[in-house]
């Protein structure tokens, strides 16, 4: 299948000719989108397309320790309409106990192509299951899921009363997504406390970057230091807008970039902007199912050599974590907040026949010291957790420390009070 590419446009000449694989986003993956013009097929054509996509490219060529071939003729002649063969699929898929290779039906295809180009309808909240439970990656900044209280790490047990032990990433999307103005009743175990959370639904605007504290953040910033704040990697406009920030604040003494609760996106947009900060190192490397092993590495040019802190947290995965690995790595930036989530694997989405398809994890990724972080995640250099009165009282401590350190790596007299 032939690569869809688009060229970033509006970034510096060191970037103009940088090309970007198109992706879709959801429950935070790094990743491409592959595809092509297809005829109508039968529902059998369906299955084994997705069939041989997955013994072809999948990262695991032990398929979870199973004979894949098994799966090969399985339902021959006893799929009869394209929801039998989405059932059949979704079967075939668990075997392989990957939550991130999964097989989206139109409808959930096109609410992932709309996502990219920035708008959603639903909570904002993003997803994943982890040892078996359904867990919040990240609430989308100012989405109805943020402003209700759910944060990262959360453990849903129960959407609008139907347990969510065993749910499926797609069952429980489908169930939490909704029109505008509807209501979601959610229960959220939060350490050892159960909450009931009833939340309604809204046209979701997705804001990957911005320069203005999270609302009601008292933290005061100096002015010789930049804060940038990523909330996702989504969008193809990503590191155009970071370029830009870059090239606009050359003053600066220093940067904050804050990746909490940054789910993921576009590995290329993490690629992309770490070519931003870093000067003849390796980025990060992808390993394929073949053991093939491809490292990216930046140029001999940068934006900026000025000091740099990145915050993260639970909610930190995938493009958050090659990002932020690279950084650390390097030596390039400090560190500061919690354990990232800990999502080292590449998808690549396939488009289907009639607008369906099929997310299937093709590669993994290490850190420029080799480390594989998959369930696991990035360790800060300063380790800094945010308390349950500290979320009251909107008392950022992990900013403020942000904000003290930069300030000594840049000499600064300032107070983070």
């Amino acid at each position: 299948m032939e690569n869809i590419k688009r060229e970033i446009l509006g970034m510096n000449k060191n970037f103009k000719n940088l090309i970007v694989a198109i992706a879709i986003f959801a429950c935070a993956f790094a990743g491409f989108i592959t595809g092509q013009a297809f005829a109508a097929y039968s529902p059998d054509d369906l299955y084994t397309d997705v069939w041989k996509l997955i013994n072809k490219k999948y990262v695991d060529q032990t398929n979870n320790q199973q004979d894949w071939s098994r799966w090969r003729y399985k339902y021959e002649g006893k799929l009869l309409t394209n929801e039998d063969a989405y059932v059949a699929i979704d079967t075939m898929l668990a075997s392989l106990n990957d939550p991130y290779t999964k097989f989206l039906d139109p409808k959930e295809f096109a609410e992932e192509t709309a996502s990219i180009k920035g708008s959603l309808k639903g909570i904002g909240v993003q997803i994943s299951v982890k040892d078996g439970k359904l867990m919040v990656i990240a609430p989308i900044e100012g989405s109805p899921a943020e402003k209700a209280g759910i944060v990262a790490d959360d453990e849903i047990l129960e959407i609008d009363g139907e347990s969510a032990k065993g749910m499926s990433i797609d069952k429980a999307a489908d169930k939490i997504r909704g029109e505008k103005g509807t209501t979601v009743i959610l229960n959220i175990k939060r350490g050892d406390t159960v909450k009931k959370y009833s939340v309604m639904r809204d046209e979701i605007e997705i804001k990957a970057v911005s320069t203005k504290l999270p609302e009601g953040n008292t933290t005061v910033i100096p002015d010789e230091l930049q804060y940038i704040r990523i909330s996702s990697f989504i969008s193809k406009h990503v590191a155009e807008d970071i370029s830009k920030i870059l090239m606009t604040s050359k003053k600066k003494k220093g940067y904050i970039i804050d990746l909490r609760s940054n789910p993921g996106g576009l590995l290329t947009n993490a690629i992309f902007i770490s070519r931003m900060l870093l000067q003849n190192s390796i980025i990060v490397s992808t390993v394929d199912r073949d053991g093939y092993k491809q490292t990216e590495r930046a140029g001999y040019t940068t934006l900026t050599n000025a000091p740099i802190v990145v915050l993260i947290n639970k909610g930190s995965a995938s493009a958050s974590e090659i990002l932020s690995g690279a950084l650390k790595d390097n030596g390039r930036a400090t560190i500061i907040g919690d354990q990232s989530f800990g999502k080292g694997l590449v998808q690549e989405i396939n488009r289907l026949p009639e607008g369906s398809g099929v997310n299937i994890t093709i590669q993994r990724y290490l850190t420029p010291n080799g480390t594989d972080i998959h369930k696991k995640g990035i360790t800060p250099d300063i380790l800094v957790k945010l308390t349950e009165d500290d979320i009251k009282n909107k008392n950022d401590v992990q900013l403020k420390k942000a904000v003290e350190v930069l300030s000594q790596k840049c000499n600064l007299k300032c107070s983070s009070k």
